[in-house]
């Protein structure tokens, strides 16, 4: 498996998904009984560009090689392996070299003699013993590494297949579908993939006592299919989806409380979210997804259930201001209080779908409030919403946008300089707000004087000090020059006051999502620290996963330096926050804990824990335009609300430690959430009584 070919790390977004976390925790191709072979495949994106291969060569001794490279957005991996099997299908030796997507080293090896497994990465080393069939989990390893597992799982008679160092791995058939070309067809079987990150992965195998990757599908965004077959993408893309959707309507129904009628939350200290600040203990009542009071309620006999709030603090669910939404991310986002995620990426047909789900009932998700992405046309484009080369083209993707309900527009890369200004006034004649990236070849104070009313990220922020107008933003430079440079920044300089002046002035809000940048200064074989809270809690394999870097970090002094840098970001958020520019808590990264992390960031910027959780309930309801019905709890708006343990305006800490989750009409408990994805609970269900 492998950790570099996910949507989130290629993609708009910078983080990682379902698909990074369990590509990274299954290693091949091909299997004993196979003779010399070599099958190519193609990784498609936008509806058939290609963005990279993979070839995968089995010589006659039994060796498999596998060549796979794939740039999309300006980054990408390029990894080569070399493995031997052994006579259960699982790794004899293993062998990958090349480069992590934003430029970190890749070089892992493994090899079993007899009971003795030893492995060694740039992140992490060791040995065991193993008694019978065990299959290493390379964190470096190429989309071939599914050949391996369906393979040495196909062997296995009990349908698991322990995973080394740890976990195990099983199946799911869902669905089979006869693919054809050039007058040939042959029957694939859909897989879900359990056991391994945070939900399951989803494979297309060719059938038979030796199956192997056929194709592996993100919808959306990705198709990484066999050579020759890929007129078939399409149709195994829409199949793959009917398949999830029937998996996911289960989930919610598994995991979901429908709280019909009219229920009193008891007992309850409610967060004043325009105000930052927690009451005294009262009562709230709900019926049919919306808040009715708070205040003394009547005798519980009155209400079809009682909530025992236990003295605990009650919030308005919280946003997430910067996601890419997938329709397996509303676990994590759930659970942690999330009700609400700002959409600021995707393919548009994929999330009109998603949105409709939720509308529908039929996907356990946070609302999403959408931004139309709109990207220009290179060789480094992001190929999600609208991908444009001029202004008419721009205008056509604003009024698609404008028709489609979306309250703003994001702006990426690649867009034509030449046609920013106009772009831009043309979407605010519409009604729309703007944001986003700073385009190639310009500063975030160009955006600021033509328009923009919020920047994405806060290296697009910081780049604004550190180029010039012939630095091509759209390569990893972006980030590299932002860990390199800004340790030297002086933040009280003119330049940088001038700038955070303007800023507020203007009123320009700023999306840092400093969580996710946490990469810029993380060395290999340090979790990742948007983890480190909550390590315990998690399943070891996701552990694993987050302890190899992804920024080529070379030595000590480099290290200390991006250290620096990392922490003059932080510092810069809080000045701009306490100079009055608009602040917005996002993620980009794994939902649900990055949100967290991200206010728990927000604190040590200098902010109060009751600001950081104003941030991200009525500031952000404020900018996405919904605080008509959400973003504070008050009578008549939606019932989006989480029941916490403790004081979180006091210790922000305290946001993980939630009892209940109520969204509209249905109530959640996230101990069960976290318990369905392996993630260990960090606070017991609150008490309903009927």
């Amino acid at each position: 498996m492998i950790r570099t070919l996910s949507p989130s790390a290629v993609a708009p977004r910078r983080g990682r998904t379902r698909l990074a976390l369990a590509l990274c925790l299954i290693g091949g191709f091909g299997g004993n009984a196979l003779a010399a072979e070599t099958v190519r495949y193609l990784a498609l994106v936008d509806g058939g560009k290609q963005a990279g291969q993979q070839v995968v060569t089995r010589a006659d001794d039994g060796t498999t090689t596998v060549d796979f490279v794939f740039k999309d957005n300006g980054r990408g991996p390029e990894l080569k392996e070399t493995y031997t099997l052994a006579e259960d299908g699982t790794y004899r030796s293993y062998k990958v070299t090349g480069l992590e997507t934003f430029g970190a080293k890749v070089d892992e090896s493994f090899r079993r003699d007899g009971d003795k497994a030893v492995w060694k990465s740039t992140s992490d080393s060791g040995e065991m013993q193993v008694q019978g069939t065990g299959l290493y989990s390379p964190l470096g390893g190429t989309p071939a590494g599914y050949s391996v597992a369906l393979q040495a799982l196909a062997k296995r008679k009990d349908g698991s297949l322990p995973l080394l160092p740890n976990g195990s791995l099983s199946l799911r058939k869902l669905d089979e579908a006869e693919v054809s070309r050039d007058g040939r067809s042959q029957k694939v079987e859909l897989y879900a993939v359990n056991g391994a990150g945070f939900s399951p992965d989803f494979v297309w195998a060719t059938s038979g006592a030796q199956p192997r990757l056929f194709a592996s599908i993100y919808p959306g965004f990705l198709q990484l299919i066999e050579d020759g077959w890929q007129g078939n993408a399409a149709a195994l893309e829409a199949r793959q989806k009917a398949a999830e959707g029937k998996l996911l309507v289960d989930l919610r129904k598994q995991l979901g409380m429908p709280l019909r009628g009219s229920s009193v939350i008891r007992n309850v200290r409610v967060f004043d979210s325009e105000h930052a600040r927690l009451g005294e203990a009262t009562d709230v009542v709900i019926a049919d997804g919306k808040i009715v009071s708070i205040g003394k309620a009547a005798d519980q006999g009155k209400y079809d259930r009682v909530i025992d709030g236990a003295g605990r603090s009650l919030l308005p669910g919280l946003f997430d201001m910067h996601g890419h939404v997938s329709r397996w991310d509303g676990g994590l986002n759930i659970a942690a209080g999330v009700t609400t995620v700002r959409d600021m990426g995707n393919d548009n047909a994929s999330l009109q779908q998603i949105i409709g789900e939720i509308r529908d009932g039929a996907l356990m998700s946070p609302n999403v409030v959408p931004a139309g992405f709109i990207e220009g046309e290179s060789n480094y484009s992001a190929r999600n919403g609208f991908v444009i080369k001029n202004l008419d083209e721009a205008k056509k993707a604003v009024d698609w946008y404008a028709a489609h309900g979306y309250p703003q527009i994001k702006i990426y890369n690649s867009f034509p300089k030449d046609a920013l200004r106009d772009t831009v006034a043309y979407a605010h004649g519409k009604g729309l707000r703007v944001s986003g990236h700073v385009p190639a070849f310009m500063r975030a104070q160009d955006v600021a004087d033509q328009g923009f009313d919020e920047i994405q990220h806060i290296n697009q922020l910081m780049l604004n000090f550190f180029i010039d107008d012939k630095t091509d933003t759209r390569t990893l430079q972006r980030f590299y020059l932002v860990a390199d440079k800004t340790a030297a920044l002086d933040l009280d300089s003119k330049p940088v006051q001038d700038f955070i002046a303007m800023l507020a002035k203007k009123q320009i809000a700023i999306d840092p999502t400093l969580a996710t940048f946490e990469f810029l200064h993380q060395r290999n074989g340090e979790l990742w620290p948007g983890f480190a809270e909550v390590a315990e809690h998690l399943p070891p394999d996701v552990q694993r996963a987050r302890r190899a870097a992804e920024l080529d970090i070379p030595d000590d002094a480099t290290a200390a330096r991006y250290r620096q840098s990392y922490d003059k970001l932080v510092e810069f958020v809080g000045r701009a926050y306490q100079a009055g520019v608009p602040l917005l808590a996002g993620t980009d990264e794994v939902p649900g804990f990055t949100l967290q992390h991200e206010l728990a960031l927000y604190v040590r910027a200098g902010l109060t824990p009751a600001q950081a959780l104003q941030v991200a309930t009525w500031n952000a309801a404020k900018v996405a335009r919904v605080l008509d019905d959400r973003g504070s709890i008050a009578p008549g708006k939606r019932a989006d609300l989480l029941l916490v343990d403790g004081d979180p305006t006091r210790n922000i800490g305290d946001i993980r430690k939630i009892a209940l989750v109520v969204q509209g009409d249905t109530g959640y408990y996230p101990s069960e959430i976290y318990k369905a994805l392996g993630v260990r609970a960090f606070a017991e269900p609150a008490k309903i009584s009927h």
